[in-house]
């Protein structure tokens, strides 16, 4: 079976097309730039030159109808035609109680993800775009939809609930739903692979740190715990989120600058984190060029952000009773050295150590970086999201044959 990923942004598109008898990725691309007339779509077929192309894109219809044009293009392409494609999933972010898993696409679900607008408005909105654009230019194809929420609905009522008057439960389901979760599965059950040991006799905490970032308790292959809450907004310090604070800060700015709601909300998700606290960029890269160049509110910010992720490992080592193995993945955990060796050398108390070596290896593959004699295992595993969702996509299809 051949299968279309795709990742729906508010401008932008990602897709990757595999073979799912060997899970082989045939083609992946990404366009940019949707709703104007300057759009970029970039295109690489497996064994063949990458082509870019620039044209105008105004809806997500026209970009999905581009790839497809790409997909089937005779010196570009990898597809005889449009036909070969036999199901379409698709990455969202929020799924709310409603979704324990994957879930094939009816109406139904697609209402249900509209619902939720309000929990994800950065996400779900593109992510119903997506699935409506595949639906035009494929009709009759079958349609799944993957969760970032979903892996997380394991979790106990004593750690999703909020201490807040449970009315807020009941009549509008706030509570902790986190994020990442397909990510959070994927490395996890990775590691308990790369390391020949059974996920359910492992205690891991993955951490998927890029410019959005949250970790995992993973307990017995579930998440028992994650730091997103009922918006990818609590937890972490990141790149443009301020990740916790006091609730109290919200009022008092809010009072005392006279912003509204959509204001602050722009506030603590797209000005505050490391870009806040830098002045000068939200990219983990340039924060530690400069702290290695002695400027010193990159140096803050780093400092900022290593305590918190640091504080995060230590306490969901305390909520599962000890740690075997912490996972870093995403853009800053497989690539950034420096983070990586800042948190490890303070959680010695855990018996953690690292090979200052190991860890300066850039590799594409999952790969251990603490010593033989560490009590814990430290790896750095790629995520691999679109084959998650590759995977649930092709199970779904199968079942409902």
């Amino acid at each position: 079976m051949k299968l279309l990923v795709i990742n729906a942004g508010s401008s932008s598109l990602k897709y990757q097309l595999y073979d799912m008898t060997d899970e082989s990725v045939l083609a992946k691309g990404l366009v940019e730039r949707i709703g104007m007339d300057s759009s970029i779509l970039n295109h690489k077929a497996t064994g063949k030159e990458e082509v870019t192309e620039v044209s105008e894109i105004l809806e997500h219809t026209t970009a999905i109808r581009k790839v497809l044009d790409k997909l089937t293009d005779k010196e570009h392409g990898v597809l005889n035609s449009v036909e070969e494609i036999q199901a379409v999933g698709h990455r969202v972010v929020h799924g709310g109680e409603a979704f324990k898993g994957s879930a094939l696409v009816t109406g139904d679900v697609k209402s249900e993800i509209r619902r939720l607008f309000d929990l994800a408005p950065l996400h779900n909105p593109p992510a119903i775009l997506g699935i409506n654009a595949a639906e035009k230019n494929m009709p009759g194809v079958p349609q799944v939809v993957a969760f970032d929420t979903a892996f997380h609905q394991t979790m106990d009522e004593k750690v999703y609930l909020y201490p807040i008057p449970k009315v807020l439960y009941k009549k509008h389901r706030v509570r902790r739903y986190g994020a990442h979760g397909t990510s959070h599965d994927y490395v996890s059950k990775v590691a308990a692979k790369y390391l020949n040991r059974p996920l359910e006799d492992l205690k891991i905490i993955t951490c998927h740190i890029g410019n959005g970032a949250s970790l995992t308790a993973v307990k017995d292959g579930k998440s028992m715990d994650t730091s997103m809450g009922l918006t990818p907004l609590e937890g972490l310090m990141m790149g443009t989120r301020s990740g916790d604070l006091d609730p109290a800060v919200v009022t008092f700015v809010m009072n005392k600058e006279e912003l509204s709601i959509s204001e602050v909300n722009s506030m603590l998700n797209k000005h505050s984190g490391l870009l806040a606290i830098s002045g000068s960029s939200s990219d983990m890269r340039d924060i530690t060029d400069g702290m290695a160049e002695g400027e010193p509110n990159s140096t803050l910010a780093f400092e900022m952000y290593e305590y918190r992720l640091r504080k995060y490992i230590g306490s969901y080592a305390a909520a599962m009773n000890g740690v075997d193995v912490i996972v870093f993945t995403a853009g800053v955990g497989e690539n950034s050295v420096v983070v990586r060796e800042k948190v490890c050398e303070n959680l010695t108390y855990l018996g953690v150590e690292i090979d200052p070596e190991l860890n300066k290896v850039r590799s594409g593959d999952p790969r251990r970086i603490s010593t033989p004699n560490s009590k814990v295992e430290v790896l750095v595993i790629p995520t691999n999201e679109e084959l998650m969702i590759a995977r649930d996509t092709y199970r779904i299809v199968q079942e409902n044959n």
